[in-house]
């Protein structure tokens, strides 16, 4: 439940109007919804392998009663989980805040089934030490998907660019398209960064030195640049001589030196 409300607070705060002092408005709601579902899934999945690691090394014995009871639960727990989780599958690939829900409500999906798995060899078998191995092999799949969330969420935070699969974005090959544009001599101060978790942004300086571009060209380019690669929010400057720094170290080929 809690992965499904960072979701949706995350979306909610992404569809608030910009305002004079939040010019791009709550955008980044839905990637903190995102990095904070994935740092949920992590501490969670934590407090699994430590409780797994106390029963492995002191198993208890489960009543009967008691082992029925819990594996009732976990089975709603699988029906619920599932179906909550099948709703944010299509949208999972293209925006990392469905994909943070999808995760969460997939691993609660999959520990209810390793607890109900588990119970029932349990009961049958007795083997206790069975249900705390199978809570370390769950948390250790979940960690393995959660990861990259985390990584991406993280990354998306500090304005890195989109390298997501199938959205993300080559720098150099951004750079390259504006200086192949007519009238481009090089690209100086260009910046990519995620808006939200499913817009991207860019600024840029095109050094012009023989002529000053009309609306039809920063048209195109604009054009261009969503139609190969998805960039929805472009602000391009035409110069003839670049009268800025460009804003910190990483610099392609042909943004940095003299006019």
């Amino acid at each position: 439940m809690a992965g499904l409300v960072l979701a949706w607070g995350g979306a909610l705060a992404g569809k608030l109007r910009p305002d004079p002092r939040h010019t791009y408005g709550w955008k980044k709601g839905s990637i903190l919804a995102a990095f904070a579902n994935a740092l949920l899934l992590l501490v969670a999945m934590g407090a699994l392998v430590w409780e797994a690691v106390g029963r492995l090394l002191a198993p208890e014995p489960m009543a009967g009663s008691e082992g029925l009871t819990i594996m009732a639960v976990a089975g709603v727990g699988i029906v619920v989980n599932t179906a909550t989780a099948l709703l944010f599958m299509r949208g999972r690939e293209r925006d990392l805040n469905i994909r943070g829900a999808f995760l969460h409500m997939a691993a609660d999906a999959v520990v209810s089934a390793g607890v109900v798995v588990a119970g029932a060899l349990t009961l049958w078998m007795g083997w206790f030490w069975l249900d705390p191995v199978v809570s370390l092999l769950i948390a250790a799949v979940i960690l393995w998907g959660t990861w990259s969330l985390f990584r991406q969420s993280l990354h998306l935070l500090f304005d890195g660019v989109p390298d997501g699969v199938p959205d993300g974005v080559d720098p150099q090959a951004v750079h390259d398209y504006l200086a192949g544009l007519p009238g481009v001599s090089r690209v100086h101060d260009l910046h990519i960064w995620a808006m939200d978790t499913s817009q991207v942004a860019i600024t840029a300086h095109l050094v012009m030195p023989g002529s000053h571009p009309d609306d039809a060209f920063l048209q195109a380019a604009t054009d261009g640049l969503h139609d190969r690669f998805e960039i929805t929010h472009v602000t391009l400057q035409a110069v003839q001589v670049p009268f800025t720094e460009p804003c910190g170290s990483w610099a392609a080929p042909g943004m940095l030196g003299q006019p």
